[in-house]
């Protein structure tokens, strides 16, 4: 963790929250037809999105020097790989509801507005936590280390998605349809106003994203407590999450052993945080940037060597013009 401290005058942060909503606003309109994604739209937006988080990075370098910069990157790089880990449990969460191809980005659009909302509080109450109590870091370090063994030793484990208790509350708070009504969340049936199987499908991805946010930034809070650039690393990261999802979707079967290499960089950080509380000190940022991309290179390349000719899912996307299911290939209830 690095005592990286500089002054972001508030027009800043104003700039900053005003670029990523004009950001999702031109992603919103550009898919608010539920088109359904091909890989080649999908790549061409995953580009644009990343070049737009690696561009920030030169803004920081122009702006606050080489540290802030290579700082940002290994904020960036460790949330972009650990999203990676986002998109398998998306793909299961659309496939449980079976969610309509035509309908999943839309899903995953509000999500990430969820996302950034969750991660944005997460970062202000763990920054300020780290700061204030010293021990802290141990707490984070532990939980970081914990959580890379899981990740481990876990890769199997299902994720059961009618079993989260915040999509289990809400279907009992909330009148449910279990059918989808187009790209609508809520309809209205016999007059009384219900959220459609759509909405559940939302709040499953939320309740599961949760999670995955409280690992994220507390390993990119071990890097650094400038709350400035732990929310920029996230939020430049988060953007990309839809078009990398639909990238990715038909490759998931070839990262076998990605979630390894997800638990080295979990680990680290978690070491990392500890030692920065220890006469130990903080390691260097090179450092800390260089085990993330050979950690990253080698878990990925691994995983398409050892899974050489072995094809993704190639399962043809549904029309985007059929009428969509009904009903999920699951029941909900």
């Amino acid at each position: 963790m690095t005592g990286l401290s500089f002054t972001v005058p508030l027009w800043v942060w104003a700039a900053v929250t005003l670029v990523i909503a004009v950001m999702l606003a031109v992603d919103l309109i550009a898919h608010r037809d539920n088109h359904v994604i091909g890989f080649k739209e999908a790549a061409v937006w995953s580009a644009v999105w990343i070049a737009i988080g690696l561009a920030f990075g030169l803004v920081l370098l122009l702006w606050q020097g080489g540290e802030a910069s290579s700082t940002y990157y290994a904020g960036y790089l460790i949330e972009k790989a650990l999203s990676i880990d986002n998109v398998f449990v998306f793909a299961l969460v659309f496939s449980f509801f079976a969610v309509p191809d035509a309908y999943q980005h839309k899903v995953l659009f509000w999500g990430v507005i969820g996302a950034l909302a969750f991660r944005l509080v997460f970062i202000f109450v763990g920054a300020e936590l780290l700061q204030l109590f010293f021990w802290t870091a141990y707490l984070f370090g532990a939980f970081l280390i914990w959580t890379g063994y899981k990740m481990a030793v876990a890769k199997d484990a299902e994720v059961h998605p009618e079993r989260n208790p915040v999509v289990r509350l809400v279907k009992k708070l909330v009148p449910t349809d279990p059918r989808y009504h187009g790209g609508r969340f809520f309809t209205t049936i016999g007059g009384r106003r219900v959220a459609t199987l759509l909405f559940v499908a939302l709040v499953a991805i939320e309740a599961t994203d949760l999670i995955f946010a409280v690992d994220s930034v507390a390993a990119v809070l071990a890097i650094t407590t400038n709350t400035f650039i732990v929310w920029t690393a996230n939020a430049f990261a988060v953007l990309g999450l839809r078009s990398l999802y639909f990238c990715l979707a038909g490759l998931l079967r070839r990262f076998t052993y990605l979630h390894y290499g997800l638990a080295v960089l979990l680990a680290f950080a978690g070491v990392k945080l500890i030692l920065s509380e220890t006469p130990v000190g903080k390691l260097p940022i090179p450092l800390t940037l260089g085990v993330i991309v050979v950690t990253i290179t080698v878990s990925i390349g691994w995983s398409l060597i050892a899974t050489r000719g072995r094809n993704g899912d190639t399962t043809p996307p549904a029309d985007a013009d059929a009428e969509p299911a009904p009903a999920p290939r699951r029941p909900t209830d």
